[in-house]
Order: C-alpha cells, then sequence, then structure tokens
C-alpha cells in the first residue's frame, strides 16, 4: 500500500493508499469521474470546507474517502452526487463537466446514492416507482433479480422495509440504487450501524459491483476494516491542517 501527499503549498494535502489484491491488472482504464481542483465554500467568501482537491475515480475500483470529522467528507459526497456544484475547480464525469450536465437526469439515471439513513419508502416497489424511470420488465421481477444481488431471497419484495433488520435495510437501499443500472455507486458510511459479519458480506456486494460489474463504487467511511478491504483509499484532512 502505498501513500502519496500534496506537493504545493497550494495544493490539499490528501492521501492516497493503494491496495494491489494479488494478480489484479496492472493496467488502469480512464478514469470514470474526476476531481479537478476542486475547492467548495458554504457562502461567499466564508470558510473553504474543501481546498484544491483532484483525483481519479476508475470503474472497476472500490473507491473509500476516509478522515476525521470536518474534513469535507459529505460535502465532496454531495459534489459527486451533482448534488451541489463546486465553488472552484470542475466535477468531471466520463470527461464532462457535470456543471454543464443536466444535474437530474445524471441523478436519476447514471448514479446511484446509498444514504446513511436509507431514505427507503415503505416497500421496495414503490421506491422503484419513485424514480419515475420506465422499465422493461415487469417491477417485480427486476426486483427479485436486484434482491439476489445482494443476498435476501425473493420474498422481501413484498415485505416491509420497517420489518427488516439494519442490514436488511442497507441491502435494499443498494438493490435500489442499482435498479437504474448506474455506471457509479456511491455510498454515505453503509457500514456505520452493522454488525462486522454484516459489514464484510455488504463490502463483498460492494466488491461484486465493482469488479464483476466493472461498476465505480465510492465509499465515504470511518471504519479502517472497510478501508482494508477497499481498493483504493483517498484521505481527506481538515482545511485548517492543510498547508
Amino acid at each position: 500500500m502505498t501513500t502519496n501527499s500534496a506537493n504545493t503549498a497550494n495544493t490539499a494535502i490528501a492521501k492516497e493508499a493503494v491496495e494491489t489484491n494479488g494478480a489484479q491488472s496492472q493496467q488502469t482504464d480512464p478514469p470514470t469521474l474526476q476531481l479537478d481542483n476542486v475547492s467548495y465554500t458554504y457562502t461567499k467568501g466564508g470558510k473553504r470546507v474543501l481546498k484544491n482537491i483532484s483525483h481519479d475515480f476508475q470503474a472497476g475500483k472500490v473507491h473509500a474517502i476516509t478522515g476525521p470529522s470536518g474534513a469535507g467528507k459529505t460535502t465532496l459526497l454531495s459534489l459527486i452526487s451533482g448534488l451541489a456544484n463546486p465553488t472552484e475547480g470542475m466535477v468531471l464525469v466520463d470527461g464532462t463537466d457535470l456543471s454543464e450536465r443536466d444535474r437530474y437526469r445524471f441523478r436519476s439515471h447514471d448514479i446511484g446514492v446509498i444514504f446513511q439513513s436509507f431514505n427507503l419508502l415503505p416497500m421496495f416497489i414503490l421506491s422503484m416507482d419513485a424514480s419515475g424511470k420506465s422499465f422493461d420488465k415487469p417491477k417485480k421481477a427486476i426486483v427479485e433479480e436486484l434482491l439476489k444481488q445482494v443476498h435476501l431471497p425473493k420474498e422481501y419484495a413484498n415485505e416491509r422495509i420497517l420489518h427488516l433488520s439494519g442490514g436488511e435495510q442497507q441491502r435494499v437501499a443498494i438493490a435500489r440504487a442499482l435498479s437504474y443500472g448506474p455506471s457509479i455507486i456511491v455510498a454515505d458510511e453503509p457500514t456505520g450501524n452493522l454488525d462486522l459479519a454484516t459489514q464484510d458480506d455488504i463490502m463483498g456486494i460492494f466488491r461484486t459491483l465493482a469488479h464483476d460489474g466493472h461498476r465505480c463504487v465510492i465509499i465515504v467511511t470511518h471504519s479502517p476494516e472497510v478501508a482494508k478491504t477497499s481498493d483504493e483509499v483517498f484521505e481527506l484532512a481538515p482545511t485548517r491542517r492543510r498547508r
């Protein structure tokens, strides 16, 4: 595992740790998502939450974003998800500036977001209805296929969300994010309230989505275990510590 730091005073200290797994190919694909000198402030002239952040995220890998509270991890996730625009710099998706794209279409077709609080509707099929997307197969058949991907039996298609455990709700949240076939999956603390066995299973799902499904998976986490089992780690430091 290697760690790279920023080289100049104007560049944020962002450490990258790259873990190579066995015979994993050394070839790298063009980045699916790029941060190009991104800075962000909540108010004009206010304190910078993020400063001069640059990083590439590639398909086929699980990327972990780590750092202490106040480092701007959740803000960065909002920028990656198209929920906000950078104050300076660009977020590029397949080489195109996200601020110039239809961000509603991006969020409803190209990126799947898994929230820390799940944000699930009472039943999974209702969650799919709320996406506004049309499907070429019966929704129930699609739901059963998605549930299989996240290690849940098809009977859960008719189960009420509030009857499920935290780990089961997390799996349903992942399945919902996959329902429209996005190329990018982002998750905010997806294992924060789970036991270690469930955490390992959830991380196995993410690795399968990245390695077998060739998706770009980005996870914000405080967990050293989650970071260790990711393919790459991007560590943010609070702006006050950046020199």
